[in-house]
């Protein structure tokens, strides 16, 4: 479905939604944390090799052969990710590049290339591989943008968005985790990552307007704030909704917004400023 917003107002129209293969529902983990399960819905072509054909380190860590791991990225990146339908060779180099397993803790690492988002503390989670490259693809970078992420994480996302374009601006409301973050990125050489611990609803205006702007946790509305922060042009994809979420794209034009639904996912609630509502 897509809608139409001109002058405040909106107005919807309908397009097909081509499906990508079956429904893939990626359900795991009540930790000792109580971290609510977290389901990530997406659309993907399955191959029975994505399931059973993996790397013999897989799942083992490092690896005096394999010391970064690569063969377990290049893995991911070819059964989880292209045989799925990502085609954009620039997401598909960095998901290649990014060494997903710095990103998370100690003990979640030996299984940070597998088809599934895991526990990362305070709550919150990194996402299933295949959904932080839909999303990448999905805002069509050209390598120039400049991008806002709002829900850092564990800087993953960022991380991967610092290999394509040349200025990411990331804000995490969990402070410790955006500390980690900030520490992770600048130990891997991402000095192209700016790191900020608050509220994201508000977006970043001392940096506005961006190209494109990812939300990465789902607010039950879309912040208006962050729509006034894109460029004419300019692209924000974020999760809405609270029990029943889809990922939407917004697109700025010179009239007004252009808002498509994607497909159906579940993340963890974007809290702060979001939970009062518009």
């Amino acid at each position: 479905m897509r809608k139409v917003f001109n002058k405040g107002k909106y107005f919807k129209t309908y397009e097909a939604v081509k499906p990508m293969g079956l429904l893939h529902c990626s359900i795991f983990h009540l930790f000792k944390e109580r971290i609510p399960v977290v389901c990530l819905l997406t659309f993907f072509t399955l191959s029975s090799t994505s399931l059973f054909s993996v790397p013999d380190s897989f799942g083992l860590g490092a690896s005096p052969q394999d010391p970064d791991r690569q063969s377990e990225r290049t893995w991911m990146v070819d059964k989880q990710i292209a045989e799925r339908g990502i085609k954009d060779s620039r997401v598909l180099k960095a998901m290649r590049t990014v060494p997903r397993h710095e990103f998370m803790p100690e003990s979640e690492a030996p299984s940070a290339y597998g088809d599934y988002p895991l526990p990362i503390g305070f709550g919150q989670t990194i996402s299933q591989p295949y959904i932080v490259a839909f999303m990448t693809e999905a805002v069509g970078l050209t390598g120039k943008e400049k991008v806002l992420e709002i829900g850092t994480g564990s800087g993953y996302q960022a991380a991967v968005l610092a290999e394509i374009v040349p200025q990411v601006f990331t804000i995490e409301i969990v402070e410790p985790l955006a500390r980690q973050a900030e520490e992770t990125l600048k130990a891997l050489g991402y000095s192209n990552v700016t790191v900020r611990a608050g509220d994201g609803y508000q977006g970043w205006p001392d940096e506005a307007p961006f190209d494109v702007i990812i939300l990465t946790a789902a607010p039950d509305h879309v912040p208006q704030p962050l729509m006034d922060q894109l460029k004419v042009g300019g692209r924000l994809i974020l999760p809405t909704g609270t029990w029943r979420q889809e990922l939407v794209l917004i697109r700025r034009t010179k009239t007004g917004f252009e808002q498509t639904s994607l497909l159906p996912v579940a993340f963890v609630p974007m809290t702060g400023e979001a939970e009062k509502g518009p």
